[in-house]
């Protein structure tokens, strides 16, 4: 913190690293939880006392702000998790058996290819299909990739290296036709683009909670249709199973019913209670305000790069249906350097390299090259923040 408040009184200081993490974060979001740690502190379900009681009633009520984001059917549906990433591996390692096939898109996070590569060594047969970075999955080929033994199409909604926008309602109608499972890594999208799982067909969808949602690191969750089994990749302690009325057998096996299937240990109900904060931001402000804003930062960004000589934008060419995330190289400059730069000499916070995602990179043809710079704006950043970043680029250039 010191080496902060040294740099501050140096550099004008731009936080452009949202689709990493957000921040700042509103301001509920900090009264909350500090709030929380100081005068309650409790573990839900853990005791009957008014503490545990209150963290209870926080993580309630979070879920249903979850399920209202989502329009999921019932709160039940929800599954809170560490992180994005937890939640696909609950639902790929809990869905899969030997001998199904599942397709994915090949602009996917490593939070997907990761878990895929394992589980095609243990007798599951992937099959993935090309992205382009304007128009996403191909849905032709999609249909074509379906079997008789696939058991689950996944893809992201946004892609957390280009910004590509996938066309889930499509997807989900093709999938939703040909009756398989399709599951949305929504990591890069919930909280700033509409998503209504039950309209477009969404049986599992994973979100992070720091990211465009406002929370704090080391949340997140799981959307589960009703009736779709997932079998626990954890289990353990609920908090739920009442002594005396379960028999013996009955004790030491996982409750069937959701959440507490798939959410076995302690909540991390300080994050829950961010989370919750953020979601109230999300419903108070208004998704489509927050999305336009950073759509216009976006464009302001897409348009000042491509004016700068040596400056290669790898980024979908249209304006809406995308997400706000702009990758560029340099001709000469590897990308680590101008991140490097940008930070150390410019105060600008922005992320280089292969941003957790070898597969996009494999498509585009941008891994030999270091990666890309990428710079990912949200709501709470402003025009004069992208003009400086631009102008910053600019110099280097």
């Amino acid at each position: 913190m010191n080496d902060l408040k040294k740099r501050d009184t140096k550099l004008h200081r731009v936080y452009l690293d949202n689709a990493t993490t957000s921040f700042p974060k509103p301001e509920s979001v900090y009264r909350v939880v500090e709030c929380f740690m100081r005068d309650c502190g409790g573990s839900a379900g853990r005791s009957g006392h008014y503490a545990a009681i209150e963290a209870q009633r926080i993580i309630d009520d979070a879920r249903l702000l979850c399920a209202g984001l989502l329009n999921a059917p019932s709160p039940q549906n929800i599954i809170f998790t560490p992180n994005a990433t937890t939640a696909i591996n609950i639902a790929l390692k809990g869905i899969l058996s030997t001998n199904d096939n599942v397709v994915f898109g090949s602009f996917e996070h490593n939070a997907v290819t990761r878990p895929l590569y394992s589980l095609s060594k243990c007798g599951i047969s992937v099959t993935k299909i090309e992205s382009d970075l304007d128009s996403g999955l191909d849905k032709e080929q999609l249909k074509n990739a379906i079997r008789s033994d696939t058991r689950l199409v996944i893809c992201n909604h946004v892609s957390n290296v280009f910004g590509t926008e996938n066309d889930v309602v499509g997807i989900g109608r093709i999938c939703r036709e040909s009756g398989v499972l399709f599951m949305v890594d929504a990591a890069q999208s919930a909280g700033v683009k509409l998503i209504d799982v039950q309209g477009m067909c969404i049986d599992l969808l994973a979100f992070s909670g720091h990211k465009s949602l406002f929370g704090l690191q080391g949340t997140g969750g799981l959307y589960v249709a009703s009736g779709v089994q997932v079998r626990p990749l954890i289990e353990g302690g609920t908090g739920s199973a009442a002594v005396g009325v379960m028999s013996s057998d009955e004790m030491f096996e996982q409750p069937a019913k959701l959440p507490d299937k798939l959410e076995s240990g302690t909540i991390n109900t300080h994050g829950i209670v961010g989370l919750a904060a953020g979601l109230r931001f999300i419903f108070e402000t208004g998704i489509d305000r927050i999305a336009a804003k950073e759509l216009e930062l976006v464009s302001r960004l897409v348009n000042g790069l491509q004016e700068i000589n040596g400056i290669r934008v790898i980024s979908p060419a249209k304006k809406f249906n995308r997400g706000s995330v702009v990758s560029f190289q340099h001709d000469s400059i590897p990308p680590d350097q101008i991140a490097a730069i940008l930070d150390t000499g410019f105060g600008i916070a922005v992320r280089s390299g292969l941003h957790c995602a070898f597969a996009p990179h494999q498509t585009i043809g941008t891994i030999k090259s270091g990666g890309t710079v990428r710079i990912s704006p949200n709501y709470f950043n402003n025009e004069s923040e992208i003009d400086y970043c631009i102008d910053a680029i600019r110099k280097i250039s």
